[in-house]
C-alpha cells in the first residue's frame, strides 16, 4: 500500500509539473497562483520553475503562524513540482497556430485534474497553498470558499499587475478543474488505515486551487511536522 501511495505521489507531482508547461506553452491563459508565478518569473529573469520552488517555501513559512504542518508530500509538492515545469518547458514547444493552442490547452486542464487526483488521492498532506487556504479560515473563521476567493483575488491580481498571463484558460480551469477532480478523485483515492485517515471535503464551500476538493489529514505517520 506504501508503494502504491509514493509512486502515484510521485507520478501526480510530475504530471502536475507538466501540465504546468502545457498552460504555458498554450499561451491562453493560467490559473491565477501561476499567473503570480509567471509574473514573478518574468520580473526576476528566475524560471518559473525556480519560482514555483521558491514561493512555495514563503509561502509554507506563513504555516507557522496558522499552526499548520506540512505532509511529506507538502514537501514534495514543493520542489517536484517547479523541477517538473521546467523540464516540460524544455521539452514542449510553443504553438503559433490557435488550434494546437486550444489543444494543449484541454490535455493540460486534463492532465491537471488527473494530477491533482493522484496526489491527493496518495494522502501525504496538501500542497503548500491549499494549506494555507485551510489553515487560514480554520484560524479565522472563514469559510473556505471566502478564504480561498480572497487569496486568489490577490495572487491573480498581483500577478496579472506583474506581467503574468490571464485569458481564457484562466477562465477555462476555473470551471472545469473542479468537477475533474470531483470525478477523478474516488479513482485514485488510497484507501485509509487505521492509523491514516483522510477526509475528502466536498463542496461548494471547499475548493482548493486545483480543484473543488481537498484533503484534510489528520495526524499520523504520513505527515513529518518541521
Amino acid at each position: 500500500m506504501m508503494t502504491r501511495r509514493l509512486v502515484q505521489l510521485f507520478t501526480g507531482l510530475a504530471m502536475y509539473g507538466i501540465s504546468l508547461a502545457m498552460f504555458i506553452r498554450a499561451g491562453l491563459g493560467l490559473d491565477p497562483w501561476d499567473v503570480f508565478h509567471q509574473g514573478v518569473a518574468g520580473k526576476t529573469g528566475l524560471s518559473i520553475g525556480v519560482v514555483v520552488i521558491i514561493l512555495s517555501f514563503l509561502v509554507l513559512l506563513l504555516w507557522i503562524p496558522l499552526r499548520q504542518w506540512p505532509g511529506f508530500g507538502t514537501l514534495c509538492n514543493a520542489v517536484l513540482v517547479g523541477v517538473f515545469a521546467d523540464i516540460g518547458l524544455a521539452l514542449i514547444p510553443e504553438f503559433s497556430h490557435l488550434g494546437g493552442q486550444v489543444g494543449m490547452l484541454a490535455g493540460a486542464v486534463v492532465l491537471n485534474g488527473i494530477a491533482s487526483a493522484c496526489y491527493i488521492g496518495a494522502r501525504f498532506g496538501p500542497g503548500a497553498r491549499d494549506g494555507l487556504m485551510t489553515g487560514l479560515a480554520r484560524r479565522t473563521g472563514w469559510s473556505v470558499r471566502v478564504s480561498r476567493t480572497l487569496i486568489e483575488v490577490v495572487v491573480l491580481g498581483v500577478g496579472w499587475l506583474l506581467g503574468g498571463s490571464v485569458g481564457v484558460g484562466t477562465v477555462v480551469y476555473a470551471l472545469a478543474i473542479g468537477p475533474l477532480v470531483q470525478l477523478l478523485l474516488p479513482r485514485f483515492t488510497v484507501p485509509g488505515s487505521a492509523g491514516a485517515e483522510a477526509t475528502l471535503v466536498r463542496d461548494d464551500d471547499a475548493a482548493p486551487r486545483d480543484g473543488l476538493l481537498t484533503a484534510r489529514f489528520q495526524p499520523d505517520d504520513s505527515q513529518i511536522p518541521c
